[in-house]
């Protein structure tokens, strides 16, 4: 027997907390008793009820999306208010107010009403684990459990403030050649298009020898105008089965390995991924998280498999009471000697966490200014590419016009 699907609704409601403090929120419901049922267990009084007419500009496909930086000032103003000595029921309402994002503004509201009603922070946050990520549910946990929820928001304000400008700077370190390589196809397409085709005439009709570079272009012109549909069609299935089995367990396996290999980019990410390990380890443990449960949350930050196997064999050595360093140093082919070395230094030492800021911060330092020296470096390469194809297109089509001249 098929499971019946229930419809919810979203309602708007105005409500009173036992403080007299009146409020506005959205929940969704499945009906208005349900909510008022709701309310109730969170202590609040309904004054008023309105459900939310659905639209095509509501759907879920158009909401939902927190941008990062929403994320990082949601941490720092809030560990700002809490620090400032404000309740966090208070400071909520006042992040509500302040937020424009109807989503994240429904998400503040949603969870000021739990923590009216009893529950706690942490709990709060994990309804909404699809916003707030791992590293910050965690570490509020251990700032509540600590009794340091302020310090420990301003701290994962910071990891994400650091990771998200790491990723800000090399987005725009490929975005000039993404952007030349893209117009490079487009112009050479028309070229196949309308150019090639009308030269090709000419030459046909005079009789001209034509060399083999010229033979090349005229080829591909004709598949591209006679067959352009059915190319195209091919490159999507091709694109899309790639897609698919870089999302298998094996393809993602053998590409990230592959691109540890490529010359300039392997060691940019091997550096990338060892600054966010680094970064987000550090900053957990400094908030009070277990190394083990670090570790496995950091293994969740980290895209690369195969960095995110070496956390997970550092994580079981230390439930096994052996030494983090120990797994880094068998693994130096992913992460640098450095790395091991300030985590056995930090482990003799007992600053492992101060180690592992030292070491995001240099990585973090050294990516920037690769990725300023990539920009200097790719410009004359495209520079180069882009001749070279201008030169091969001139001389295939000037070459029979020497022919040409050469018969008359």
């Amino acid at each position: 027997m098929a499971a019946r699907i229930i419809k919810m609704s979203q309602f708007i409601f105005k409500a009173k907390k036992l403080s007299g403090e009146m409020f506005t929120s959205e929940k969704e419901a499945k009906d208005r008793f349900e909510l008022y049922h709701m309310l109730r267990e969170n202590k609040s009084e309904v004054i008023s009820v309105k459900e939310r007419k659905a639209s095509f500009f509501s759907t879920s496909f158009f909401s939902g999306r927190v941008k990062m930086t929403e994320k990082i000032n949601i941490a720092r103003n809030l560990g700002s208010m809490l620090e400032a000595g404000l309740p966090l029921s208070r400071a909520l309402g006042v992040l509500v107010k302040q937020t424009r994002n109807a989503t994240l503004k429904k998400v503040l509201a949603d969870m000021n009403m739990e923590i009216d009603g009893g529950q706690t922070f942490t709990s709060a946050l994990s309804k909404y684990k699809k916003i707030f990520p791992p590293v910050f549910i965690s570490m509020v946990h251990a700032g509540e459990q600590g009794g340091a929820l302020a310090e420990a928001l301003k701290t994962v304000a910071s990891q994400m403030e650091s990771t998200y400008s790491l990723e800000r700077r090399i987005r725009g370190a490929m975005m000039y050649p993404a952007v030349i390589v893209s117009v490079m196809i487009v112009v050479g397409i028309l070229m196949f298009i309308f150019v090639v085709p009308t030269l090709m005439k000419t030459f046909m009709d005079l009789h001209v020898a034509l060399p083999a570079s010229t033979q090349l272009l005229i080829s591909v012109s004709d598949i591209i105008r006679n067959n352009g549909l059915f190319v195209l069609a091919i490159l999507v299935l091709l694109t899309a089965l790639l897609y698919a089995w870089s999302k298998s367990v094996s393809g993602r396996f053998v590409l990230h390995m592959l691109v540890l290999k490529i010359p300039l980019i392997g060691p940019l990410v091997q550096e990338i991924n060892t600054a966010r390990a680094s970064r987000t380890l550090s900053s957990l443990m400094k908030s009070g998280v277990g190394v083990v449960e670090s570790l496995e949350i950091t293994s969740s930050v980290v895209q690369n498999v195969h960095f995110k196997d070496v956390l997970l064999k550092a994580r079981e050595a230390i439930g096994k009471g052996g030494q983090m360093s120990k797994i880094f140093a068998a693994n130096t082919k992913i992460y640098p000697v450095f790395m091991s070395e300030m985590l056995s230094v930090g482990e003799e030492t007992g600053k492992v966490t101060e180690m592992l800021s030292d070491v995001a911060h240099f990585y973090e330092e050294d990516v920037e200014q690769k990725t300023k020296d990539m920009s200097t470096v790719i410009e004359p390469f495209l520079i180069v590419v882009i001749g070279a194809a201008v030169a091969f297109f001139a001389i295939s089509m000037i070459s029979p016009m020497y022919s040409l001249a050469n018969v008359i």
